[in-house]
């Protein structure tokens, strides 16, 4: 059965800490969600503190207000607030994280929407070698993929540069790694940003992974909105459509030259390949 787009989406950051990091808009979520529906788009992605917040804010009634989807809910705030990661040495602090994730997975899935797991997957470093780092990394996953998936989501793994990550930076490495887990329900958020980096051959690349892709980082080779760097997305999305991608279309890319500019050019981009 084929495949087709679920539409275009546009981050938010809800993460005053985080600021300078490739977030489209930043605060202001009703605000915000009013302008990605004005512009046209079909979701956004959301990176956020905590689940607390986004239900303070009412979330649910502000979606629906503007008549947006949910697409993803980051998980990186519990690095960025707390340096929580998955592969962390002390069982503490990766109980931790293994804890905020499977609070973002609650309610991402109220949404329909997976939750993602990028700076949270943490680095190899110190005393922690490869080979402790992908049994800790399964330990943690294996549990939290049946979750999303006794709630009817699924659960997304970004592979990072090499600038921000050594677990994770390939999209083959990272698919290889997951077929080698019980859990069959975590795919791929591939980020064209880092794919760029890393990749001999980006098309390729989602081609080979096929269905674990899960979700796409809409962005250019400066981490601009597509069509202000070097990438060519013809050749994505045709790779895209052969694999019958059925996700989501997300802007993360730096608001540049400012949020409303960047999130315009994208949905521009956008209308220009996927529509």
């Amino acid at each position: 059965m084929s495949k087709t787009i679920k539409g275009s989406s546009v981050t938010i950051s809800l993460v005053p800490q985080a600021k300078g990091g490739p977030f489209v808009f930043w605060g202001d979520l009703e605000g915000h969600c009013q302008k990605a529906a004005i512009l046209g788009y079909d979701a956004v992605e959301i990176f956020a503190p905590s689940p607390e917040v986004l239900v303070e804010l009412q979330l649910n009634e502000t979606l629906a207000r503007h008549k947006l989807k949910l697409a993803a809910l980051g998980t990186g705030a519990g690095w960025v607030l707390h340096k929580w990661h998955l592969i962390h040495p002390d069982l503490e602090v990766r109980l931790k994280a293994r804890n905020f994730i499977s609070q973002m997975i609650d309610l991402a899935a109220r949404f329909g929407a997976p939750a993602i797991i990028g700076s949270l997957q943490g680095r190899v470093e110190g005393s922690v070698d490869r080979h402790q780092a992908d049994i800790w990394l399964a330990e943690a996953l294996e549990p939290l993929g049946q979750q999303a998936e006794k709630l009817g989501v699924t659960l997304l793994l970004e592979p990072l540069n090499r600038y921000e990550s050594n677990v994770f930076n390939r999209v083959g490495d990272t698919a290889a790694f997951l077929r080698k887990l019980q859990t069959k329900n975590i795919r791929i958020l591939a980020d064209l940003f880092h794919m760029n980096i890393e990749e001999s051959n980006s098309a390729l690349a989602l081609k080979e992974a096929g269905d674990l892709i899960g979700h796409i980082h809409f962005v250019d080779s400066n981490r601009g909105p597509v069509g202000v760097g070097h990438i060519e997305i013809e050749p994505i999305a045709k790779a895209l459509s052969d694999i019958r991608y059925g996700g989501y279309i997300s802007a993360e890319c730096l608001p540049w030259p400012d949020s409303y500019e960047a999130a315009k050019q994208t949905i521009q981009s956008y209308r220009r390949y996927f529509n």
